[in-house]
């Protein structure tokens, strides 16, 4: 979604390559589809739901998969909770988009699918159940490792000694807003500016707590995982953030 990924995409020798400009916020906006990858799916915070028929659910489904098929799919969505980081599969593709919609419509945000359904999941070897279904869906959030909670992210909000905020934003969403606490740097130029821009701040160290926003939570986390790498300590907020000005609405 950006023109330096292209740019990679076409050094690995990719031809038919598209930028959407306006980035993730637009994509989501839009109600595109997203592809869950194999770790997200297997993580244990998720509504996994299989969308095929309780007869092959029950004959071999994704592990932690709860059935609700399609078909009654309509009147069984609001027990689903509303905050849920929902994951869908099934074995007809024009049936997870309609789903995929349905949710959307009825206000989703935390939407994926599985790339290739429940045969694509099956040739990456991934784990498989059978047996009786599971259809209540029980779901309460819990912070992954890494991840930080939103009542801790205002807390440093109001105390900066507390932990640095990291924006890793797009330059157009920060020049639109930003949090007045925060240092800025785009995800795609994280690799190259990071040492030399907290070399700037005083009394860095590498102990230091680094809260990472954007705004979903997706690009925060994968910035969490290169700031790991290099040996700060970082956490990922996921949640809603919405800048205009100094102004920003922050929904977890």
């Amino acid at each position: 979604m950006c023109l330096q990924s292209a740019g990679q995409a076409v050094l690995f020798g990719y031809e038919n390559v598209r930028v959407m400009l306006a980035g993730e916020p637009a994509w989501m906006e839009a109600k595109y589809p997203t592809y869950a990858g194999f770790g997200f799916v297997c993580q244990g915070n998720r509504v996994l739901i299989d969308l095929r028929s309780s007869m092959k659910s029950e004959k071999s489904r994704i592990t932690r998969s709860f059935s609700i098929p399609f078909a009654s799919l309509e009147n069984t969505i609001d027990t689903i909770p509303l905050k849920a980081s929902v994951v869908l599969y099934s074995d007809n593709e024009e049936e997870t988009i309609a789903a995929l919609q349905m949710f959307y419509d009825r206000g989703y945000k935390k939407l994926s699918l599985v790339e290739g359904g429940y045969s694509g999941w099956r040739r990456l070897g991934g784990k498989l159940d059978s047996g009786p279904v599971v259809t209540d869906v029980q779901w309460k959030k819990t912070l992954l490792e890494g991840e930080v909670g939103l009542k801790e992210f205002n807390a440093a909000l109001k105390d900066p000694t507390a932990a640095i905020i990291l924006d890793v934003r797009t330059n157009d969403e920060a020049i639109s807003g930003k949090l007045r606490q925060s240092y800025h740097i785009p995800l795609d130029d994280l690799c190259c500016r990071l040492d030399e821009f907290f070399a700037t701040i005083e009394n860095m160290s590498r102990e230091q707590k680094i809260y990472i926003h954007c705004t979903t939570g997706i690009r925060a986390e994968m910035a969490y995982y290169e700031l790991k790498y290099k040996g700060y300590n970082p956490y990922y907020l996921v949640a809603d953030v919405k800048c205009k000005g100094n102004e920003c609405e922050i929904e977890q």
